[in-house]
C-alpha cells in the first residue's frame, strides 16, 4: 500500500513529532475501555502508531498492545518506547495480524490517512465478535496565549487544500461500510505542561509544513516560531481529544 505523500513526511520529523505532540491522558484510555467494554489485558491494535504516543498510554492502562506503523523511522522510535516485540510493519489496509485476534482497534490522528473502505474491511477482519474501533483526534487548545489568534490566521492563509482533512468525516465511512453500530463521539479534556519550544516542535511536525520545499518550510517555521517565542505561553495548556467509537454489529 502506497502512503499519501504528506503522510510520508512524518518520518522526516519524527523527533519533532515526539517532542511536540501532546501525550494521551489516562482518562482517554479509560474512556475507550469503558465505551468498548474492554477487559483488563485485552489485546488492542494501535494502527498508524507513529512514535507510540497512544500505544504507551494503552500499555500504561493495562492492555496488551500491538502497534502497527508503516514507516521505518517512526517504527524505530516506537520500538524504543514500547518494545520491539509489540511492533509490526504494516498498514491499515494490510494489517499483519490473524483473523479475530484483537478486541479493539485504535487510530490516533491517523484514520484520515487511510483508504477508509479497505481499512475498515481489514479492521473488521482482525476484530473479534463485538470488538470495537476508536478513532482519535487531538486538538491542542491554545486559547489564553498572546499568539493564538494571530497564529491561527497565519496558518489558515498558508495552509494548502488538504483533502485528507477536508474530506467526509470518519462516520460516513463507517456507515457506508455497514455492519457497525451507529458511530458516536465523546470528548476528553486534560491539562498538560508545555512551553514555546514544544509548540514550535508541534508546528514542525504538521504534515503539510513538513512537506513544503526546504526554503519555504524554513521561512514558514521561522515566521511561526517568532510569533510564538515573542509571545506568552502558559506553563499548562488544555488538550481536547475527540474519540469516535463504533463496534461490530
Amino acid at each position: 500500500m502506497t502512503l499519501h505523500p504528506l503522510a510520508e513526511q512524518f518520518a522526516s520529523v519524527a523527533d519533532s513529532y515526539e517532542r511536540g505532540r501532546p501525550e494521551y491522558a489516562p482518562a482517554v484510555v479509560g474512556a475507550i475501555a469503558a465505551e468498548l467494554g474492554l477487559a483488563p489485558h485485552a489485546p488492542v491494535l494501535d494502527l498508524g502508531a507513529g512514535t507510540g504516543k497512544l500505544s504507551r498510554a494503552l500499555l500504561a492502562g493495562g492492555f496488551e498492545v500491538i502497534a502497527v506503523e508503516p514507516q521505518a523511522a517512526l517504527r524505530e522510535k516506537l520500538a524504543e518506547r514500547v518494545g520491539a516485540a509489540r511492533v509490526r510493519e504494516g498498514t491499515a489496509e494490510e494489517i499483519p495480524l490473524e483473523d479475530r485476534s484483537v478486541d479493539a482497534v485504535t487510530a490516533a490522528d491517523a484514520f484520515h490517512w487511510f483508504d477508509q473502505r479497505a481499512a475498515l474491511e481489514e479492521i473488521r477482519r482482525v476484530l473479534r465478535p463485538g470488538g470495537g474501533l476508536a478513532v482519535l483526534s487531538t486538538i491542542p487548545d491554545w486559547r489564553g496565549t498572546t499568539w493564538a489568534e494571530e497564529l491561527g490566521a497565519l496558518v489558515q492563509r498558508l495552509r494548502p487544500e488538504h483533502p485528507q482533512f477536508d474530506g467526509p468525516p470518519w462516520q460516513d465511512a463507517v456507515r457506508a461500510a455497514g455492519g457497525w453500530t451507529p458511530p458516536r463521539e465523546l470528548r476528553v479534556t486534560s491539562s498538560q505542561a508545555t512551553d514555546a519550544a514544544a509548540i514550535v516542535a508541534y508546528l514542525s511536525s504538521v504534515s503539510w509544513i513538513a512537506g513544503l520545499p526546504d526554503e519555504r518550510r524554513a521561512e514558514t517555521l521561522a515566521r511561526l516560531a517568532t510569533l510564538v517565542e515573542e509571545g506568552e505561553t502558559p506553563a499548562q495548556m488544555r488538550v481536547h481529544v475527540t474519540i469516535g467509537l463504533a463496534s461490530l454489529a
